[in-house]
């Protein structure tokens, strides 16, 4: 017995203390009603209508049941709408993860921005590298990452890439900061401060190969997982490093110059597991990754040199659609 739609039809009734009006309100013949009323009695052991006069009256089990059953299908609606929109990725909490490095400012409009995308979505924002986060989304630890590029991403759906140059940040005294654009094979002899390799190991692979083409051997890879780390390194004289300009160009101690030719670029993109068990909000949450990231870099402040020219506009991100 279907006892959800039984309460249904007994509620109707009731509703209406009239057999005939009730099963025009249902769209179906009286005759079924009857009897699906009937077998919801005898299911339930209590008689719910008083049929001994011309117009039917609910008994006291019959009102006492209209009540309790008014209150459980209010709830199965909301069960079904919450089902629904969870299943659209409105509801439900969404694992996500960031890289280390991503800005407060990348942060906060990001979950601004799933807010206002999809209200009844919790995001727990986790700050993990990627090659962590290529690990926790492979066995269900996450449920969307944002990852460094390239990245072995076998097994996952990618979202729109993001790029944008990466420029030199040399100690504001070495002579190379008086150009407006740094040759990458003009930085052979310095260290190198890099990331981890651990945190992509593709990404840093990369990094070295293009370094090595262009003729930049590092004297001495030098690893800092923060930003405020790396620019302690460079300001101390211990290498240069590469970083895509809005928070080494905030920093007087330090000097950011463009890359002749644009030789390196930071890549990223949202990452999601394939299959039936994705969450409903990966991909949203992808493509509002993409939108902030290109959003904060397009707004970046611009900077003057020494010379006191402007150093140009900050070339934005490019947003690839895959």
């Amino acid at each position: 017995m279907d006892l959800l739609r039984h309460l249904r039809l007994f509620v109707t009734v009731a509703e209406e203390l009239h057999f005939s009006r009730a099963a025009d309100r249902l769209g179906m013949a009286q005759p079924p009603l009857s009897q699906a009323v009937r077998r919801l009695e005898r299911e339930l052991g209590a008689e719910l209508f008083d049929r001994s006069r011309r117009r039917i009256r609910l008994t006291a089990a019959g009102a006492l049941l209209w009540d309790e059953a008014r209150e459980l299908l209010a709830r199965e609606d909301r069960l079904r709408m919450l089902a629904r929109r969870a299943g659209d990725g409105g509801l439900g909490t969404l694992r996500a993860g960031v890289p280390p490095d991503t800005a407060a400012a990348v942060l906060t409009a990001l979950l601004a921005a799933c807010a206002e995308r999809a209200p009844g979505l919790g995001v727990d924002l986790r700050e993990v590298t990627t090659g962590e986060q290529v690990t926790l989304l492979a066995s269900g630890g996450l449920d969307v990452g944002l990852v460094h590029r390239p990245a072995d991403t076998s097994g996952l759906l990618l979202g729109p890439e993001v790029s944008v140059d990466l420029g030199v940040v040399l100690p504001r005294t070495s002579p190379l900061a008086r150009r407006p654009e740094v040759a990458l094979g003009e930085l052979s002899g310095h260290d190198l401060v890099l990331f981890p390799r651990a945190h992509a190991p593709d990404r840093y692979d990369q990094i070295l190969d293009v370094c090595r083409a262009a003729g930049f051997l590092p004297g001495r890879v030098r690893h800092a997982s923060s930003s405020e780390f790396l620019l302690a390194l460079v300001t101390a004289g211990h290498g240069v490093a590469f970083d895509p300009g809005p928070v080494a160009r905030k920093e007087p101690r330090v000097a950011w110059r463009a890359l002749t030719g644009r030789p390196l670029t930071q890549r990223l993109s949202g990452a999601w597991p394939a299959g039936r068990t994705a969450h409903p909000a990966a991909r949203t949450f992808a493509e509002l990754a993409a939108e902030v990231l290109a959003g904060d870099r397009a707004a970046a402040p611009r900077r003057t040199g020494e010379s006191g020219s402007a150093a140009g506009p900050p070339r934005p991100w490019s947003v690839v659609y895959g």
